[in-house]
């Protein structure tokens, strides 16, 4: 495989031109409008932001895309799956809720917020994956599965387990079901927090191995009986059955190369990344920190793995930002991800992308003004 080209606009603008406009022409000239469009369901894969997170996109981008996307003649969407944690995206009522409060409504973006793994994150499709190392059929939000064209949006940021966050974390991790997470991050299985438990018996109920059962009011998992797949996790009300968080963050990185991999073959696909406020952990927190280098600009390409390797490079070429989380560490070297979280392998996920043939590392940055 040769080289990329991943295209490339910084932040600067002029009189009578604003950062949508540039954003606009970054895109058309990347290619975006080589996609075939027409009345065909367009999903924009993005992250909607944690409550109380602020580094996550602004809804004034996602609002030009979908005019683009629209002008093409497609029909947009967008989308994202519930998380396995506690917070304001764990169900679609509540996801939906923090989308519509952090301005991605469809009065300011012109687009609809459908959760793609359904309203308690079950509803998923199984996706084969016949070259997985780990994953031989991931769980994917049925949603974003059955969209005919696959756009991902993706803030550019730090992660304390993949070390970076970019576009196969967006769609790897971001596109699985609740069940799917759960393969992700675990290699074991659920297990219940007594003390939280209430025993309303949602979890015996939704369990199709026959895994769990209440007595005495509190829920027990059969260890040797459970799947991993998750459902428990999904319907109990109180947040009382947790996932294992046990997987290495090296095998983390190639699941979601696997998983993203699941979601963009056979059919058309293009992505986009912004590098900006790049906080050093996920937007998943309900915080963010001082970003860790300055802004950047604006990505984009065909190639996902080109894209996050070149967001990768524009990154480490930038100094360090004064009084973040990586101004703070006694030592630095050239990787400014590998400083902030020293346990985290970053390449991992790209030399698994790569061999999974989903592009490549090698690519050639062409600036568009």
């Amino acid at each position: 495989m040769g080289m990329s080209d991943v295209f490339f606009t910084n932040l600067r603008t002029r009189v009578g031109e604003s950062l949508l406009d540039k954003m606009e022409r970054l895109v058309r000239k990347a290619g975006i409008g080589e996609i075939d469009f027409a009345n065909k369901y367009v999903a924009i894969k993005m992250h909607f932001g944690e409550p109380g997170n602020l580094a996550y996109l602004r809804p004034q981008y996602v609002a030009r895309l979908v005019k683009i996307i629209k002008e093409l003649g497609g029909k947009p969407f967008l989308t994202d799956c519930n998380t396995l944690y506690v917070g304001g995206r764990k169900n679609a009522l509540d996801h939906i809720e923090s989308a519509y409060q952090n301005g991605f409504n469809p009065y300011n973006t012109g687009a609809h917020v459908i959760i793609a793994d359904g309203l308690k994150g079950l509803d998923e499709i199984k996706v084969p994956v016949p070259d997985g190392k780990y994953v031989k059929e991931a769980k994917i939000g049925r949603a974003l599965m059955e969209a005919d064209i696959v756009i991902s949006l993706t803030h550019f940021k730090g992660h304390e387990s993949a070390g970076f966050g970019g576009v196969i974390k967006n769609l790897g991790m971001g596109g699985g079901s609740r069940a799917g997470k759960m393969e992700q991050h675990s290699a074991g299985k659920p297990f219940v927090q007594q003390e939280l438990c209430i025993g309303c018996g949602q979890c015996e109920k939704y369990c199709a191995h026959d895994a769990v059962h209440v007595t005495n009011r509190k829920s027990f998992i059969t260890e040797e009986k459970c799947v991993g797949c998750g459902r428990c996790v999904g319907v109990c009300p109180v947040d009382a059955i947790s996932p294992m968080w046990d997987e290495a963050n090296t095998v983390l990185s190639e699941k979601m190369a696997e998983y993203t991999a699941a979601v963009v073959r056979n059919r058309p696909r293009f992505h986009i990344s912004f590098v900006v406020d790049v906080s050093p952990y996920c937007d998943c927190h309900g915080e963010n920190d001082v970003p860790i280098v300055p802004d950047v600009g604006i990505f984009a390409s065909y190639d996902l793995v080109a894209l996050d390797q070149a967001c990768v490079d524009a990154v480490n070429k930038q100094p360090i930002m004064p009084g973040s989380m990586l101004d703070e560490k006694e030592e630095h070297g050239w990787d400014h991800f590998h400083d902030v979280s020293p346990d985290t392998d970053w390449e991992a996920a790209l030399k698994r992308a790569e061999d999974l043939g989903l592009g490549t590392r090698a690519y050639r940055l062409v600036e568009v003004k």
